[in-house]
C-alpha cells in the first residue's frame, strides 16, 4: 500500500515539474485532423454541388423528345469516360473495403467518379450525389491518411470521416450523417466502428459548415412538409401501420432493381453500350412522366405542392421504381437515397388520397422512413436525416415507422456487401 502512495506521489510531482507535457483537456492533435478532413470534404462537396447545379440549369433546357436523346447521349459519353479513366465502383466496393481492406478507399478513380456522376446526375439520372461524393471524400480520407502514414484503426476512421462528411453535406444533418455512414457498414457491425463515431462526428459538423459558406442553401428544412399537429398516442400505432405500404414499396423496388441488374448482366455488353441503353429507358420513362426525371431533390416539393389522381400517382410510383432501377442498374453513377424518400412520399400520396381525412404528414413521413430503412438497413440515421429534411420534429412516429421498415424487410439486403461476405474478384 505505501509503495502505490509513493507512486502515485511520484507520478503527481513529475507532473507539477512539467507542466507541458500533459494535455487537461480531451482535445488532442488528431481534432485538428478530423476538422481538416471534414473542411476538404465540405470543399469538394460544395464545389461539386455548384457545378452540379450549373448542369443541371443547362441541361433542363432541353424537354420533350429531346429529353431522351440527351440522356441516351450522357449514358454514352458517362460509359466512354469509366471505360477510359476507369471503374471507380458503387457501393458494394466501398463497403468491402471499409470492412475487408483495412478503410482504405482508392483516390485514382476519383476523376472517373467525377466526371461520370455529373453527366449522369445533371443529364436526369434518378440517382442522386451522395454515393459520388460518399466515394470521393472517403478516398480522400484514406489520402491523406496515408500522407501522413496513418495505419490500422486510424487510417479507417479517417476514410469513415470523409464518407460521413460527405453525407452531411448534402444531408444538412451531421449527427444523421455521421451515423448513416457508419450504419450503412451493416447493422450487427456498427460498433466495430465505434472509434470512428467522434472523428466521423467532428469532420462532419466542419463539413456542413463549409458546405453551407460556399452554397448558401441555408439551414432549414429542404422539404415544405405540411405542419404536423401536437402527436397522439394512436399516431404511433398509425405509423407502423403507413409503414407497411412504405416497407410494401421498398420489396417492391428491391425486386425490380435485382431483375434489371440480372438482365443487364445476361447483355454481356461494355460500361458505355450498357449506359447507353439505360439513358435511352431513362430517357424515355422522363419524357412520358416528366416528374420522374432526376434524383427528386427539388421534385418532391413539386410533388408535396401538386393534387394528382390515384391513377396518376400509381403510375408515378412504378415509373419511379423503374427509372432508379434502370439508373442504379445500368452503369449510371449516383446513390438512391432521396429517390427512394420521393417514393415513399409517392406512397405517402397515394395512401391519402385512396383514404382522404387521414393524418398527411404523419402518412409521408412513415412511408419515406420505412421504405429507406428497409432498402439501406439504415433505421437510426433515417430518423434523424428524415427529421432534418421535413422538419418533422417528433422523433417518435418516425422510430415506429423505421424500425417496421428495418425488420420487415428482405432476409438478403440490396446492398450484398452488408451481407458480411468479401466479394470474390
Amino acid at each position: 500500500m505505501k509503495f502505490k502512495v509513493r507512486r502515485l506521489a511520484v507520478t503527481f510531482r513529475n507532473q507539477l515539474n512539467y507542466p507541458l507535457q500533459f494535455n487537461p483537456f480531451v482535445f488532442s492533435k488528431l481534432f485538428l485532423l478530423w476538422v481538416a478532413i471534414g473542411i476538404v470534404g465540405g470543399i469538394i462537396a460544395g464545389s461539386y454541388w455548384l457545378v452540379l447545379e450549373a448542369l443541371l440549369h443547362f441541361l433542363a433546357q432541353f424537354q420533350s423528345y429531346y429529353v431522351i436523346a440527351v440522356m441516351t447521349a450522357a449514358g454514352l459519353l458517362a460509359g466512354l469516360i469509366i471505360h477510359f479513366l476507369g471503374d471507380p465502383g458503387e457501393m458494394d466496393l466501398i463497403v468491402n473495403n471499409i470492412r475487408f481492406k483495412g478503410g482504405r478507399l482508392e483516390p485514382r478513380n476519383n476523376p472517373s467518379m467525377i466526371l461520370s456522376s455529373l453527366l449522369c446526375i445533371a443529364s436526369g439520372g434518378s440517382a442522386g450525389p451522395e454515393a459520388p461524393l460518399v466515394q470521393i471524400v472517403g478516398s480522400t480520407g484514406t489520402w491523406i491518411a496515408r500522407k501522413l502514414k496513418i495505419k490500422g484503426e486510424d487510417l479507417r476512421s479517417l476514410s469513415l470521416a470523409g464518407m460521413a462528411s460527405a453525407f452531411t453535406a448534402l444531408f444538412g444533418a451531421p449527427l444523421g450523417g455521421t451515423l448513416f455512414a457508419l450504419e450503412i457498414l451493416h447493422h450487427k457491425h456498427v460498433v466495430e466502428y465505434y472509434q470512428a463515431l467522434m472523428p466521423a462526428f467532428v469532420a462532419s459538423c466542419s463539413s456542413y459548415v463549409i458546405f453551407i459558406l460556399i452554397t448558401h442553401i441555408g439551414i432549414g428544412p429542404t422539404w415544405h412538409f405540411p405542419v404536423y399537429a401536437i402527436p397522439e398516442l394512436n399516431d404511433f400505432f398509425y405509423a407502423m401501420l403507413y409503414a407497411l405500404a412504405g416497407t410494401a414499396a421498398g420489396w417492391l423496388f428491391i425486386f425490380i432493381v435485382r431483375q434489371c441488374r440480372l438482365g443487364f448482366k445476361k447483355l454481356r455488353l461494355p460500361i458505355y453500350l450498357k449506359m447507353t441503353i439505360g439513358g435511352f429507358l431513362i430517357g424515355l420513362l422522363a419524357y412520358f412522366v416528366p416528374l420522374s426525371r432526376y434524383f427528386s431533390h427539388d421534385q418532391l416539393n413539386e410533388l408535396l405542392a401538386g393534387e394528382f389522381t390515384v391513377h396518376f400517382l400509381l403510375v408515378l410510383l412504378i415509373v419511379k421504381i423503374l427509372a432508379i432501377s434502370l439508373t442504379v442498374t445500368s452503369g449510371w453513377r449516383g446513390g438512391f437515397i432521396i429517390p427512394l424518400f420521393f417514393v415513399g412520399a409517392t406512397v405517402g400520396m397515394l395512401v391519402n388520397t385512396i383514404f382522404p381525412g387521414q393524418n398527411l404528414p404523419l402518412i409521408l413521413v412513415s412511408c419515406m422512413a420505412a421504405i429507406n430503412a428497409c432498402v439501406t438497413r439504415t433505421p437510426i440515421s433515417t430518423i434523424i436525416l428524415l427529421s432534418t429534411l421535413t422538419g418533422f420534429h417528433y422523433f417518435i412516429p418516425i422510430m415506429f415507422a423505421s424500425l417496421t421498415g428495418f425488420f420487415l424487410a428482405p432476409k438478403t439486403p440490396l446492398i450484398n456487401a452488408q451481407l458480411g461476405l468479401k466479394e470474390v474478384d
